[in-house]
């Protein structure tokens, strides 16, 4: 006898096809930078073991770092959050499941988009919710209206701008048509913006301006190329994080104090290697677009983040697999997306050249 809650779930799509890859693929389905961690940050991970800070911290997080992270989200993001907003957590991922466990109860639905990041509705699942997909119009964009609809009677909603398959981004207008129905109806918005800073076209926009019914959440990971240090937070009214607070301290303590020291150099030292990150992306970005274009692939160009979402029949995705290039089926990331592949282009630009040639090779072989 199991859980009904663990039994409903299934083993993450895209953590399948990371263990099965052999070595000499090219891997396009983890969403992981392939850049190092920036030295200023490991070296502040050393010295805090070399200092004997290896106990355990505040549940909450260091207080200097949780300083940190107000003053970022004042300076990045306009938002006005305490010290004693913010829990510090290991990775978004458990940020995501302490705000679902303290928020979500049985049966609560919790609205998220589909096609739309794995976790979401494995978590909505795990806290005895109900995940409902939000449909999204051609350019992977929300439909307002019909979340609108949705949202009436739902308990939570939750954004991811850019997102995680698609590399769409939300406009300022329709994050704030969201917030500001969802407080009218008595909805909790989560915002995961753990891709704020891989943002090309537009500007990033943080839910948490137009609202106090806003959970943001947060991460190092994709940020700071800190995705093993397993490094997030996140931070809402005080209220929320009291009960937050006890699922963390419950299912984790804390966080791991050298990585919380490690994320205090991150976000309060230079952000140069962050530019430059961004700056890479957005040329592998123009190099995966032009290049499946060139093969009659249409798809919208991605906005942000470092994924394309494109449209892929199966035969053409089993033959892609077979030629060593690992992408994620579309069906992984909700109902709305069989028929598509997600291609993460946090790869080098030669691994980026070669997965081309390969499609191009297995596109040629089942279409002609």
């Amino acid at each position: 006898m199991y859980a009904h809650r663990v039994e409903s779930i299934e083993i993450s799509g895209i953590r399948k096809l990371f263990e099965a890859a052999s070595k000499d693929s090219i891997n396009l389905g983890l969403g992981q930078p392939d850049f190092d961690t920036p030295s200023h940050i490991k070296e502040a991970a050393i010295r805090a073991i070399r200092e004997g800070k290896t106990g355990y911290t505040s549940n909450a997080g260091i207080e200097e770092l949780r300083e940190a992270i107000s003053l970022k989200l004042k300076r990045e993001n306009n938002l006005e959050y305490a010290h004693n907003q913010i829990i510090v957590t290991a990775g978004a991922s458990e940020a995501l499941h302490i705000v679902l466990q303290a928020l979500v109860d049985t049966g609560d639905r919790v609205l998220l988009a589909d096609p739309g990041f794995v976790s979401y509705a494995a978590l909505a699942t795990l806290a005895d919710g109900r995940p409902e997909g939000l449909p999204l119009d051609g350019q992977f964009h929300l439909d307002i209206e019909k979340a609108k609809e949705a949202m009436d009677g739902a308990r939570i909603l939750v954004l991811n701008s850019p997102s995680n398959p698609t590399g769409a981004m939300e406009s300022k207008e329709n994050i704030r048509a969201v917030v500001e129905y969802a407080q009218d109806v008595g909805v909790t918005v989560v915002s995961d913006e753990v891709y704020e800073h891989f943002a090309y076209e537009k500007e990033h926009v943080s839910p948490a301006r137009f609202g106090n019914n806003v959970v943001t959440i947060n991460a190092a990971s994709k940020t700071y190329a800190m995705t093993g240090w397993r490094l997030g937070f996140v931070a809402a009214e005080k209220d929320v994080i009291e009960q937050c607070l006890k699922v963390h301290q419950y299912c984790q303590a804390c966080a791991t104090s050298i990585s919380q020291y490690a994320a205090l150099a991150a976000y309060t030292g230079t952000q140069v290697p962050v530019r430059k990150m961004r700056k890479e992306y957005l040329a592998r970005r123009d190099l995966v677009y032009q290049g499946l274009s060139a093969l009659g692939i249409s798809f919208p160009l991605p906005e942000g983040a470092f994924y394309a979402f494109v449209p892929m029949d199966t035969p053409l995705l089993n033959r892609v697999l077979e030629k060593g290039v690992v992408i994620v089926p579309g069906i992984a990331f909700g109902k709305n997306a069989p028929g598509y592949a997600r291609l993460s282009y946090a790869a080098s630009r030669e691994n980026l050249r070669s997965a081309l040639q390969r499609i191009a090779e297995a596109k040629g072989e089942v279409h002609g």
